[in-house]
């Protein structure tokens, strides 16, 4: 609608634009008709057009000029039509579309909650990974709204775990993926004593166990929200339990699992914390876990370390002493040219890490000291 005229002299470039015609009173509402009936009568084309031009509209106009009932009318036809069996182009634009209204709609959505959490978990199922990308997005922006996170969680753990013929790897994938957002964004607002527990038992039956690499991952992140959520003490047991699980074993999946959960507990806000002085020894002794794990002979898991070896370094309480520690793993990598790429893009990965996780305190510029540190070896 405003792609050419943005770019133009004096336009707002890619920054927020507001339509002068849509921000007053009832500004949007004389269009609005025209993409209900879309939406809801039209061939599947139609209704894609129709939810992404009424996603455009939403995002031209001010949140003040969309409350009250205007932005509920525009909610009840998306949601009624979106659990249809309509092709994967048409869910993402819908979907994509009710995450517009929930970051518009504030508190007046707050009634929708129930029917946008169903529709986002059952959009968890799909057979599209565009629609379950567009679904764990959405339960993210539903956070801020929702008042009752126990249910979704309990629902999440549970989908995460069950085993039958029809759920593939994507699925559970997605679901966990959906239970760490929810976590992460909503989890603070638990009251069940069990829901988040319940989440890290999950995760660690999963990330240490699970035959498919990327439910590894997303379950390593479940286990870094959780942890973070219930404090320090936990997660001081968990990474004893990890390096317990170390047995030296021919197993590469618990390696690979080990490796990506090193890296969420300690990237996570609680991860810092237990590098105290009670538990300094437990992070050095992680710190060499992860060390020799860059030396694997498994992709995946020297690829999962060379990132958790950035975790180890922002983590800590004194980053140069353990970059110092660490950096010949980082430099060995980044001089190979037999390295597989993935490799070297995961090292990049762990810098990335440890430069947002460095403490600024003692480091007043933090490229400058990683730059240094590693061009003096």
């Amino acid at each position: 609608m405003v792609s050419e005229a943005r770019r133009r002299k004096g336009g707002v470039g890619d920054g927020e634009f507001l339509m002068p015609g849509f921000n007053m009173p009832k500004g949007l509402e004389p269009l609005l008709p025209i993409y209900q009936r879309g939406i809801l009568y039209g061939s599947p084309s139609i209704r894609e057009v129709s939810a992404k031009g009424l996603g455009e509209c939403i995002s031209l106009t001010a949140s003040k000029f969309l409350a009250g009932p205007l932005i509920i009318k525009m909610t009840g036809p998306l949601l009624r039509i979106v659990g249809d069996r309509n092709p994967a182009n048409v869910k993402v634009s819908i979907l994509s579309t009710l995450g517009l209204i929930l970051v518009k709609g504030g508190p007046a959505l707050r009634a929708f909650v129930p029917q946008f959490q169903t529709t986002f978990v059952k959009a968890l199922q799909d057979q599209s990974r565009q629609v379950r990308l567009e679904a764990i997005g959405a339960l993210g922006l539903l956070m801020p709204l929702s008042t009752r996170v126990d249910p979704l969680l309990k629902e999440l753990v549970a989908g995460s775990l069950r085993r039958s013929d029809e759920q593939v790897a994507a699925v559970q994938t997605a679901t966990l993926e959906a239970l760490a957002v929810v976590l992460h964004k909503g989890g603070r607002k638990a009251k069940l004593p069990d829901s988040v527990p319940s989440a890290l038992r999950a995760s660690q039956e999963l990330v240490f166990q699970h035959p498919d690499e990327c439910v590894r991952e997303a379950a390593s992140k479940v286990m870094g929200a959780s942890c973070a959520l219930l404090g320090e003490e936990t997660t001081t047991g968990m990474l004893e339990q990890i390096l317990e699980s170390d047995d030296g074993d021919d197993n590469a999946e618990a390696r690979h699992g080990m490796a990506c959960a090193c890296n969420r507990i300690l990237a996570a806000s609680v991860g810092s914390k237990i590098n105290m002085e009670l538990s300094t020894k437990l992070h050095e002794q992680i710190t060499d876990l992860v060390m020799d794990y860059t030396d694997d002979d498994k992709t995946a898991v020297k690829e999962a370390a060379s990132v958790a070896q950035g975790a180890t370094v922002g983590s800590t309480q004194d980053p140069a002493s353990c970059l110092r520690k660490v950096d010949s793993v980082f430099i060995k990598i980044m001089k190979s040219i037999q390295e597989r790429m993935e490799i070297h893009k995961a090292v990049a990965s762990g810098l990335c890490v440890a430069l947002s996780l460095v403490s600024s305190s003692g480091v007043e510029n933090k490229v400058d000291f990683f730059g240094r540190t590693l061009m003096d070896t």
